[in-house]
């Protein structure tokens, strides 16, 4: 069940992974004078969220309209990037805010978030991979 490839193991390590990350987030943002706790707990469950997409998007390696082979470092960083900005449309202010307080080497644009998403997919996905194999045949035995 646990084995290599198994759709199971990536979506449970993946989702671990994420889960680490938003207890971090859920604990560092009040350092960084955060104190919205439906934020700080919104974060612990979106990186389980993301976890868990990246897992179920590794099954299908290529893309039959476009003739593309999508690997992991290509798809982790994509949905992840892509829910960060969703996540940033949706909470402009709130990232905004937080982005003026870090100041972190003058990186005050909310859109940094979109960059830190990128890195938190290629993560997800590689450890997922790593532990999970990818491709169709991780789904194969699931019936």
């Amino acid at each position: 069940m646990f084995g290599k490839p198994s759709l199971l193991t990536r979506i449970t390590v993946a989702k671990l992974a994420g889960f680490a990350l938003g207890v971090w987030g859920f604990f560092a943002l009040p350092v960084y004078g955060v104190d919205d706790m439906r934020l700080r707990i919104g974060f612990l469950f979106w990186y389980v969220s993301i976890g868990a997409f990246i897992a179920i998007a590794g099954v299908m390696t290529y893309h039959p309209l476009l003739k593309l082979r999508m690997p992991w470092w290509f798809i982790g960083p994509w949905i992840g990037a892509w829910m960060n900005f969703i996540l940033i449309m949706f909470a402009w202010d709130n990232f905004a805010s937080l982005m003026a307080q870090v100041d972190f080497m003058g990186l005050t644009s909310p859109w940094w978030g979109v960059v830190e998403g990128a890195v938190v997919g290629l993560v997800l996905g590689g450890l997922a991979t790593l532990f999970g194999g990818e491709g169709p045949e991780t789904a194969r035995g699931m019936g």
